[in-house]
C-alpha cells in the first residue's frame, strides 16, 4: 500500500489541497527552478515520451497535471489538432496560459483547471495523454488511473514520466545527497515555500517504483505496460496502452 506523504502534513487538510496550495506558492518559480534542478535533462525524458505517443498520430492530447504546460508544449511537435492542459493549481495554469500566448498556440494548447482524480471530460475523449511528474501527487492513485483510463480512447496511448530511485548504490548515493540536501537548499533560497523541496524527495520514496507502478497499471486495465529507467535510473518512463473497443 502507497504510504501517503503530503506538502505539509496538515491534518486539517486533504492531500490534494495540499499540493494545490504547495505548486500556488512555487508556481513563480517553477520553470526557472525546474531547469536548475534537472539540469536540463527533463526535456530528454519528454522528448522519449512525445516520441512513443507520437507513434499513433494523436489529434488529441490531454496532459494531466500540467503545470506550465512543459509536456503540452513539447507535445506540439508532433502536430495535434488540440492539447488541454489540465491541472488543480490556478497559479500553475496562469503561467501556462501566458507560455502559450507568447507561442502563438493559445488556439492548439488550452489550459484547464480540474482534478486529476475526477476529469472533467467525457469517456473515450482522448488520443494519447501524459503524466510528467504527476502521478505521485495523486491522492488516490488509483482513482486517478482509472479516470485516464476512462477518458482515453480504446487503443489510445499513455506516457508517464516520474522521478524514481537509482537501483545502483554508487549513483544512490550521490542521488541521494543531491535530492536530500543540495535540492531543498537552492530550493530554499529560490522559492518561497521551502516544504516544496523537501515534500518532493519524501513523494519519490513513497511512490511506487519500477515494476510495482506496472502492476498497477496492468490492474487499472491498461495492456502492453512497460517501463524504462532513464538517465541511470533517476526517472521513469512507463508507456501503456487502453484496449481496442470490442
Amino acid at each position: 500500500m502507497q504510504t501517503k506523504v503530503t506538502p505539509y502534513g496538515n491534518t486539517t487538510k486533504t492531500k490534494k489541497e495540499e499540493v494545490e496550495e504547495m505548486f500556488d506558492n512555487i508556481a513563480h518559480r517553477y520553470d526557472f527552478l525546474n531547469r536548475l534542478l534537472s539540469l536540463g535533462i527533463d526535456r530528454s525524458w519528454r522528448k522519449k515520451a512525445v516520441a512513443y505517443i507520437g507513434e499513433i498520430k494523436p489529434k488529441q492530447i490531454l496532459d494531466v497535471a500540467s503545470g506550465t504546460g512543459d509536456f503540452a508544449f513539447d507535445a506540439l511537435r508532433i502536430q495535434p489538432e488540440k492539447v488541454i492542459g489540465y491541472d488543480i493549481s490556478d497559479g500553475m495554469l496562469k503561467y501556462g496560459r501566458e507560455k502559450a500566448q507568447k507561442m502563438g498556440v493559445s488556439n492548439i494548447v488550452e489550459f484547464v483547471k480540474g482534478d486529476s482524480e475526477k476529469i472533467l471530460f467525457e469517456d473515450n475523449k482522448f488520443d494519447a495523454i501524459t503524466v510528467g511528474f504527476g502521478v505521485r501527487n495523486f491522492e488516490y492513485l488509483e482513482d486517478g488511473l482509472s479516470e485516464i483510463y476512462r477518458v482515453l480512447k480504446p487503443g489510445g496511448r499513455l506516457a508517464i514520466l516520474e522521478i524514481s530511485l537509482p537501483t545502483n548504490t554508487f549513483v544512490r548515493f550521490f542521488y541521494d545527497i543531491y535530492f536530500s540536501h543540495i535540492l531543498p537548499f537552492v530550493g530554499r533560497i529560490f522559492s518561497r515555500d521551502v516544504r516544496a523541496y523537501t515534500y518532493l524527495p519524501e513523494s519519490v520514496k513513497a511512490f511506487p517504483q519500477g515494476l510495482a507502478f506496472v502492476q498497477i497499471l496492468n490492474t487499472t486495465g491498461f495492456k502492453n505496460v512497460e517501463w524504462k529507467a532513464l538517465t541511470l535510473g533517476t526517472c521513469a518512463l512507463y508507456t501503456a496502452e487502453k484496449h481496442e473497443a470490442s
